[in-house]
């Protein structure tokens, strides 16, 4: 099978949408490793260059971090572009399905909280957010 690697300068400003709001890339399936084994809550984004990552997710994220409690590490792979720490992170977020974008919610590696793309692309940015806010309470605080 062929996998499509989008070229950086063509994913570069949607990486930009999360690091600017504190989220660590992880480019590489070791850097995945660390990062979701840490203490703590880990917010794992799987990032995309498709509409519903930029109109809804990407935004909605970023609202969902402005008030109350909040993962203790935010952290971001891309979809199409890091295909090998893409793939990795995946594999923390079984039984779900790969998709992109998609959201979740690790402890000490363990999953506690996934929001996959069917749940994002139907729903608009404020609505994404209040419904990661809902899942930080519970996991976060």
């Amino acid at each position: 099978m062929l996998i499509q690697r989008y070229p950086e300068p063509f994913v570069a400003p949607m990486r930009e949408e999360l690091t600017r709001e504190g989220f660590e890339e992880l480019r590489t399936p070791e850097a995945v490793d660390e990062a979701v084994l840490r203490p703590g809550t880990t917010l794992v984004v799987v990032n995309s260059v498709c509409g519903c990552a930029a109109g809804k997710a990407r935004p909605g994220i970023a609202l969902s971090l402005r008030n109350g409690p909040r993962p203790d590490h935010l952290t971001t792979v891309f979809a199409g572009a890091d295909i090998e720490a893409t793939d990795r992170a995946r594999s923390y977020l079984a039984p779900y399905r790969p998709s992109s974008p998609s959201i979740a919610l690790l402890k000490e590696g363990k999953l506690v909280y996934m929001m996959e793309r069917r749940d994002i692309e139907s729903r608009p940015a404020e609505t994404i957010a209040a419904t990661l806010q809902d899942a930080f309470q519970r996991f976060c605080a």
